[in-house]
């Protein structure tokens, strides 16, 4: 086992997190860019024999006021994951940081399927805990419930094919009553932007500052990170974020104004993406979080039927797997943490 601590070792990470199966964007380097200064990054990365790279972990750390140093993991870890002698290597990188910054708990919130039994014996034999209970977007950091397509090998052709019919047609009508699609610069952020705000208000959630996607661009785009716009007659309508990594596409970020909704953009967006992923011969097109209870009478039921429309598969994820190396103060930090996100939802709704 051994850590990231240099230029050489940055290149070598980046390429095994690249051509791994299990790659994921949130396990990047660039990723971790994004993230600072609010969170520092250590990578854990386990050996072979040779020295090679065989797993690896990117964990980000964080001062919590009055509580201490948290360590998270978004969508790690990046190896065999049923391989018990890999993922002790990792589980002893993550002890030795939780000793040099006196972390109260180490989070992950893997991305992989809640019925993995094999993963779950391997987790908690080496000490962890998994806490699986989680429905609704703020019981979790990263989603538990997402769509994902499978598009490895296959043709536009046949992934169109197995959309709904009300879907092909969304998308041939976008096209059909003047709708455009454009890949945009960072300055179309600022437009992007102007329209998530009028998304969040309209359907009640916050939305990250114009710097924030800046940021990101910054230290993902244009390789890594694109912005797409709908445009009508010339004007903005609508907008989206994919991001590209390894052998997946995820959509990241959409926006769309209230007004000719009619016209389907946010359908042609979506394809265009799915078109674009099947162009890079990934294997994954990700359409990211829904809410795990499925209701028609849910507020978020429409974008599980939304994502659903395209021929997805909606994924089950294991949910957070936690190590507390301060069990009392651990749990007393995830009291405060519900209440606050408790709050913060009531103080939407009141709005």
């Amino acid at each position: 086992m051994r850590f990231v601590d240099s230029e050489e070792s940055k290149k070598e990470y980046k390429k095994f997190l690249e051509g791994h199966e299990r790659c994921n964007f949130q396990q990047s380097l660039e990723w971790a860019e994004v993230k600072k200064p609010n969170w520092k990054p250590e990578i854990i990365l386990a050996e072979g024999k040779n020295g090679e790279i065989i797993g690896s972990l990117c964990v980000l750390i964080r001062k919590i006021p009055i509580f201490g140093n948290i360590m998270y993991s978004s969508r790690g870890p990046v190896c065999d994951i049923h391989n018990m002698e890999v993922m002790k290597q990792l589980t002893d990188g993550a002890k030795e940081l939780a000793k040099k910054y006196k972390a109260i708990v180490l989070r992950i919130e893997p991305d992989i399927v809640s019925d993995d039994q094999d993963f779950r014996k391997v987790v908690t034999n080496l000490g962890y805990r998994i806490k699986d209970d989680a429905k609704d977007f703020k019981d979790e950091i990263q989603p538990r419930y997402v769509f994902r397509l499978d598009i490895k090998g296959k043709t536009e052709d046949e992934i169109m094919a197995g959309c709904k019919q009300k879907w092909r047609y969304n998308i041939r009508l976008a096209t059909k009553k003047g709708v455009t699609v454009k890949e945009g610069t960072k300055e179309d952020l600022k437009d992007f932007h102007r329209i998530m705000i009028e998304t969040g208000a309209r359907d009640g959630f916050i939305i990250r500052p114009l710097a924030y996607f800046e940021k990101m661009y910054d230290c993902l785009g244009p390789e890594h990170m694109k912005i797409l716009m709908a445009y009508y007659e010339g004007k903005p309508i609508s907008g989206v974020i994919p991001i590209f990594y390894g052998n997946k596409t995820w959509y990241l970020y959409g926006a769309s104004s209230n007004e000719h909704r009619n016209l389907m953009p946010n359908y042609l967006l979506q394809w265009e993406m799915i078109k674009m992923a099947i162009q890079r011969k990934d294997d994954v097109y990700d359409f990211r979080g829904v809410s795990g209870v499925v209701d028609e009478n849910h507020p978020q039921y429409g974008l599980y039927r939304f994502k659903q429309g395209f021929g997805a598969t909606f994924t089950e994820f294991i949910g957070e797997v936690y190590m507390p190396f301060k069990p009392l103060t651990y749990k007393l930090y995830r009291f405060s943490e519900k209440a606050f996100r408790t709050m913060r939802q009531l103080k939407r709704k009141i709005k």
